[in-house]
């Protein structure tokens, strides 16, 4: 996404930041400080006939099954403010999020460096990218956001000023469930060799979704860790619940449908099973994804059953907010805790194909159309995505950015994480507990660990990761290194 038109915009964004902070730095505060939390969410559901992204070929809308929203939590601690906002979209490209974090610059003096914008990962969504990117695997950006992109933008920014003039004194709590028999690694070693070709000529080690009788074993782990900050008015009201989980998503959605998936239906739940009530500012459910990348909701040891629509999502969704639930009633909510964040814009190389993949690629396209697929179904497609890497830069700008609300940290990729690269950030945090927003603040594609590139399988292929094969710990490093400037920061005198 290295369009001249956005780099203009980040550097009169950056521009606009560095003045902000410095307000936002030396505003007064109290010699008792007093921990703030706001909540708010708005709708970005486009209208019918927009394309549905999500599926191999995209298709109208045609039907709204349950709304789409921006749903914001903007939390303060007296210095401090860091605003969440999570997105019923397939991703947030940087052509929304920019835009959107211009506008509650502009609105609330909020610096960009403390916003974190995120999408759930429905694949049920109106397309986020603007006209002329119709994929999310696609390399090459448009110049401009277009009309649903800027609405995207304007709404996510309402909710963002909605929440901060919500804002009240609060207290603020963090707790973590399990839930393993919802999550499976979807890349395994399978029996069938013909079921490992690759759309490039060759073979690849492990294939994503199997089916049930071609499986051996699972390419990698699983993270069934659910954990959630919880926000609660000083009577004890519920403001809003943050959770993060790490699954893909449910689908069982009809193709034409617009719907949030689970990340909706948890959202929708959660504030009744806890006893949010009417009173006061509506209270605020989300589900953020967390390093999914490689992992869904099919157990592949079983045979696939078909179900009517949406009835997994409501299994699933019911599951995961009950076990929230459980855990929340042993939460401790605490009266403050120090707020931080840290954001640095990261060069990382693109994938450069191969002179052979070029080649192959160019001779792939010069057939006659309509000429049968003789290797792999998606042949074509992937040689048009190889053309685009070569001519795609030789390097983006990823935005990475660090969060801390107390004990618990998070960290944001602007990718589909794979599940070893959370985990490894929860082995090496300094903090308590810390875990990953995957899916922030742009979109660039899958990010396998250096390991999982070496099995190949979609999530490697060149047009779906888009990055170097060294991303993912170049990337971990700087995220760790976050971490530990937040941690070993003081927390001011109360």
């Amino acid at each position: 996404m290295n369009s001249p038109l956005r780099w203009l915009n980040r550097a009169l964004l950056a521009g606009l930041a560095v003045a902000a902070s410095a307000v936002y730095a030396a505003t007064p505060t109290s010699a008792t400080r007093v921990f703030s939390a706001g909540a708010a969410k708005s709708d970005i559901t486009p209208e019918l006939g927009a394309m549905i992204v999500g599926s191999t070929n995209s298709v109208p809308a045609r039907h709204v099954h349950d709304k789409l929203h921006a749903r914001a939590l903007v939390l303060g601690d007296g210095t401090t403010r860091l605003a969440f906002v999570v997105c019923d979209l397939i991703g947030v490209p940087g052509e929304i999020t920019d835009e959107a974090k211009k506008m509650i610059l502009k609105s609330s003096s909020l610096p960009p460096s403390h916003v974190v914008i995120m999408g759930t990962h429905t694949h049920s969504a109106g397309s986020p990218y603007s006209p002329g990117l119709t994929s999310p695997d696609r390399s090459i950006p448009p110049v401009k956001p277009g009309p649903y992109q800027l609405f995207a933008a304007r709404r996510i920014a309402d909710a963002v000023q909605c929440a901060i003039n919500n804002l009240e004194p609060a207290r603020i709590g963090w707790g973590s469930g399990q839930e393993a028999a919802q999550v499976s690694n979807r890349r395994w070693y399978v029996k069938n060799k013909n079921n490992l070709r690759n759309p490039f000529g060759g073979y690849d080690q492990v294939r994503m979704n199997p089916s049930s009788d071609d499986i051996i074993d699972p390419a990698g782990p699983t993270d069934p860790e659910i954990i959630f900050i919880s926000a609660q008015a000083l009577n004890g009201r519920p403001i809003a619940l943050l959770a993060n989980y790490s699954m893909h998503y449910v689908g069982g959605v009809p193709l034409s449908d617009i719907s949030a998936d689970y990340y909706g239906a948890f959202s929708e739940k959660i504030g009744r099973l806890i006893g949010a009530r009417e009173e006061g500012p509506a209270f605020v459910g989300m589900l953020s994804n967390g390093s999914s990348g490689d992992i869904n909701n099919n157990n592949f040891r079983q045979r696939q059953v078909s179900l009517p629509p949406y009835e997994k999502i409501e299994r699933v969704s019911n599951i995961i907010a009950g076990e929230v639930c459980r855990v929340y009633q042993t939460v401790q909510h605490q009266d403050w805790v120090p707020l931080d964040a840290r954001y640095e814009e990261v060069s990382i190389g693109s994938r450069r194909p191969t002179p052979e993949m070029i080649a192959r690629a160019k001779e792939l396209l010069q057939r006659p159309a309509g000429s049968p697929m003789l290797w792999h179904a998606r042949e074509n497609s992937y040689a048009k995505r190889v053309l685009e890497l070569e001519r795609a830069p030789a390097t983006i700008q990823a935005p990475l950015q660090a969060l801390r609300v107390g004990d618990l940290a998070m960290v944001t990729f602007p990718l589909e994480v794979f599940v070893e690269t959370g985990l490894e950030i929860k082995k090496q945090t300094p903090f308590a507990k810390s875990f990953t927003f995957s899916l922030a603040n742009a979109y660039f594609g899958y990010l396998p660990t250096v390991a999982q590139h070496q099995l190949g399988g979609y999530e490697t292929w060149a047009g779906t990761n888009r990055l170097e094969i060294a991303a993912a710990p170049k990337m971990t490093a700087v995220l760790l290194r976050f971490l530990h400037e937040m941690h070993s920061t003081a927390a001011p005198a109360r």
